[in-house]
């Protein structure tokens, strides 16, 4: 490749460390890999950055060169011997794959994902050769976090906002920190319990790997009035036994503050539920109006003492 300066092709001092002469591959690379830079001399350029990054990154050949210059590297260096002879040491030839040196800085992931797809590396050439590296990392698996939800939220949806720590990789593409972000779920009216919503590659970075994805998963909250079965909400209402025989009405405060009031005709034994439809939780489908049902289970409180005079009665109105 001809005499060519290290440091100065890759814009560094010669008391540079090893994480600026990391730092300046990684910048200089990126900005003259010939898939995303198509000047003409963008492939001399890259392959230039490939060596002397081959080099400088390599504490041994460093410091060779350091001392004896481009042509001590490649020609070898003296040795000393016991019997007086004069060896060199092996010269350095760089192997001429650049994309390698690529692939290998970035651990086998393909960071121009989105210039590489659909390319098909040329038999001859190699251009395009990262093709279908990026599938060689492994995405870390999914991250399930629980979100809850009041009865009233799901009725009518809302909007929550959700606060996330995730580690992130820096601008050198090797040390990370830790930074917070808001991720927003639209709930929809009619989400059941177990609703997933998926928040794609927002989990932790890191160098060798796909982040994962985030998952809430949706589940209720504890109610004081109702408890929900798919699109139908249970409610659970006090009578007398008395009231049980003789007909009652139930009042009901629904979700959206209205209050209804549903006679209850039939005598109430044990089982006894009472339908409302329309009045249970809207379905996520687009027909409008469509709700479940409201259905009302009884707990029946039968007195605890009975005077003569009220079991006579109840001997004369019951037994045959």
């Amino acid at each position: 490749m001809g005499i060519l300066d290290y440091y100065v092709c890759l814009g560094l001092k010669r008391c540079a460390s090893n994480t600026d002469i990391k730092k300046a591959y990684r910048k200089l690379a990126l900005k003259y890999h010939p898939t995303k830079n198509h000047d003409p001399d963008a492939e001399e350029k890259f392959e230039q950055l490939a060596e002397a990054y081959d080099v400088l990154s390599n504490d041994k050949l460093r410091a060779v060169y350091d001392q004896f210059g481009e042509e001590g590297l490649t020609r070898g260096v003296p040795l000393i011997s016991d019997d007086d002879g004069t060896s060199f040491t092996m010269g350095y030839t760089f192997h001429g794959d650049s994309r390698k040196v690529f692939s290998d800085f970035f651990g086998g992931c393909n960071p121009f994902s989105d210039y590489f797809t659909g390319i098909v590396p040329d038999a001859v050439t190699g251009a395009g050769g990262l093709h279908g590296r990026h599938a060689a990392c492994k995405q870390d698996p999914p991250v399930h976090r629980e979100l809850a939800l009041s009865l009233e939220e799901c009725f009518h949806g809302c909007t929550k906002k959700m606060k996330i720590a995730r580690r992130v990789m820096n601008g050198d593409g090797h040390t990370s920190s830790i930074r917070e972000k808001i991720l927003t779920i639209h709930v929809r009216p009619g989400w059941e319990a177990g609703t997933a919503i998926n928040f794609s590659k927002e989990g932790d970075q890191g160098p060798n790997s796909i982040p994962a994805d985030i998952v809430f998963e949706t589940v209720d909250k504890p109610h004081p009035r109702f408890r929900r079965v798919g699109r139908d909400l249970i409610y659970t209402a006090q009578v007398s036994l008395g009231e049980s025989l003789t007909g009652c009405s139930v009042e009901v405060l629904t979700l959206d503050d209205r209050t209804l009031r549903i006679p209850i005709n039939d005598i109430v034994q044990p089982g006894y539920t009472k339908r409302v439809p329309g009045e249970g939780m809207p379905t996520t489908c687009k027909q409008v109006g469509s709700k479940g049902q409201l259905i009302i289970e009884f707990n029946i409180n039968f007195p605890t003492r009975l005077s003569q005079e009220q079991k006579q009665l109840l001997r004369k109105a019951l037994i045959q």
